[in-house]
């Protein structure tokens, strides 16, 4: 589609083991309401806030299980076109992993994984159809995306080249952790207007990998759902540049999200 900007976040995944459970879980944590549908022949769950869709829920697939794939989020952005976006990704080192796949009523999707092995999606609209964002300071929207990787200036060259997006500044996060790059899918080019970070991938981070981040009221509150839930806190919740609190978390089948509560709620 014509109209359809490149490398815009659009839509987020999981994939689990449980649906059920993973339904009752999130619900609980963000406040989020399910509506049922399908997708092609499979039951899929829509992730709603206040009415609009932000995301979906799936059973995990056999085959993917079956290579080892564990229950997981996974991130898609906008293409105007799947295919030449999926050739860019082979020509600047990173691999196709599935698709593209035309979905009915959905779109056409592919996945991928970029040079260092982190997974990204890419959604290209079906015609006449349209994505409104829900605004990230929502409860319940998903509000910031971040990769963890082996080297963040490679990773913002090969996303910058692959989907457009922009640098919108940098924190020096001391000499272990080193500097966390900001950047915009719309050509913004302050902190303010980012939507994301890159950084590298401390030694106890096991792959690299996104992790996509949902805002909610009261981080603490959401926490201790997280914990009852049978999830459980793999970091945090601490203070970012500009006064937001974040937590990283591993729900009960195990995919990893982060919460992200803004100063003063």
């Amino acid at each position: 589609m014509p109209d359809t900007p490149l490398g815009r976040f659009c839509w987020y995944e999981l994939m689990t083991t449980d649906p059920g459970a993973a339904r009752a879980f999130y619900s609980a944590v963000t406040g989020w309401t399910a509506k049922e549908s399908d997708v092609g022949d499979m039951p899929y769950t829509e992730w709603q806030v206040g009415g609009a869709s932000v995301g979906g829920l799936m059973e995990l697939p056999e085959e993917a299980r079956a290579a080892g794939a564990p229950p997981n989020w996974m991130a898609y952005v906008s293409t105007p076109d799947t295919e030449a976006t999926l050739a860019r990704v082979e020509e600047l080192g990173g691999s196709a992993m599935w698709g593209p796949t035309d979905i009915p009523g959905v779109g056409r999707v592919a996945w991928f994984t970029d040079p260092w092995g982190a997974a990204l999606a890419l959604h290209e609209p079906a015609p006449g159809d349209s994505y409104v964002p829900v605004d990230p300071g929502t409860p319940g929207a998903f509000s910031w995306h971040e990769l963890a990787t082996d080297d963040w200036r490679e990773a913002r060259t090969f996303y910058h080249e692959l989907l457009g997006w922009g640098d919108a500044g940098e924190h020096d996060m001391g000499p272990e952790m080193g500097i966390y790059y900001m950047f915009s899918d719309e050509g913004a080019s302050t902190p303010e207007e980012s939507v994301g970070g890159i950084f590298n991938r401390p030694d106890q981070m096991p792959v690299n990998a996104w992790t996509v981040y949902v805002r909610v009221e009261d981080i603490t509150k959401a926490l201790d759902t997280v914990s009852s839930g049978g999830g459980s806190v793999a970091s945090g919740p601490m203070e970012v540049p500009g006064g937001d609190t974040v937590a990283v978390c591993v729900d009960p089948q195990g995919a990893v999200f982060a919460l992200h509560q803004g100063m003063g709620g």
